[in-house]
């Protein structure tokens, strides 16, 4: 029926779903509590008419995250 080809790339899509849904499951559940984009070293300038956020911290964390769960998943 199905190729190992077709099989593996199914399979991958479940774990990127998967994923997906956890993360907008704490995202949205721990909204309120994490502050996530607005934690200490993230770059934010406000202005009167002008307004830019650079959260470079945040970003650094969830590369962190993605890198760990990705390695879990993709070990052999």
């Amino acid at each position: 029926m199905l190729s190992g080809g077709f099989d593996s790339i199914g399979k991958s899509l479940i774990y990127i779903g998967l994923i997906i849904a956890v993360i907008g499951l704490i995202l949205h559940f721990g909204g309120k509590y994490m502050n996530f984009g607005r934690l200490p070293g993230d770059i934010r300038i406000e202005k009167e008419n002008f307004g830019f956020n650079f959260p470079i911290v945040s970003s650094i964390i969830l590369s962190i995250v993605l890198t760990i769960i990705l390695n879990l998943f993709t070990r052999r």
